[in-house]
């Protein structure tokens, strides 16, 4: 396998395959895109195949974690976590500062009552 890497300059060293007698079939998903890579057993012909779905296909991927890897998959999980962090350290301070401007509650309960309508009304 490893000259399927340098000669059609993947990476497939870990992805599982799937073997039959005729042939070895790679799969090679990514971000955005997929991919796969054939070998016949009889002859060593070798097909490689890629496909990209475009930037906001890739984006949506990296949102979701999908075919990224485990050191994205790691940092979006850090960065939602510090988002939560962010968030309850606001609610503390506006909790904090609330006596002094009469607005924060009735805001802060928009803030949260805007996207649950949003979501229970349009989301289906």
């Amino acid at each position: 396998m490893r000259w399927a890497q340098q000669a059609l300059d993947i990476r497939i060293a870990g992805k599982p395959t799937e073997t039959t007698p005729e042939e070895i079939y790679v799969a090679l998903p990514e971000p955005g895109g997929d991919g796969w890579l054939t070998i016949d057993r009889a002859t060593g012909e070798a097909v490689h195949e890629r496909t990209t779905r475009g930037l906001i296909a890739w984006i949506n991927d990296l949102h979701k974690g999908r075919n990224t890897g485990p050191v994205w998959c790691w940092f979006i999980d850090i960065f939602a976590l510090a988002c939560v962090v962010f968030a309850l350290t606001g609610l503390a301070l506006s909790w904090l500062h609330a006596w002094r401007r009469p607005l924060t509650w009735p805001m802060i309960g928009l803030g949260v009552a805007i996207p649950v309508i949003l979501a229970v009304f349009f989301i289906h």
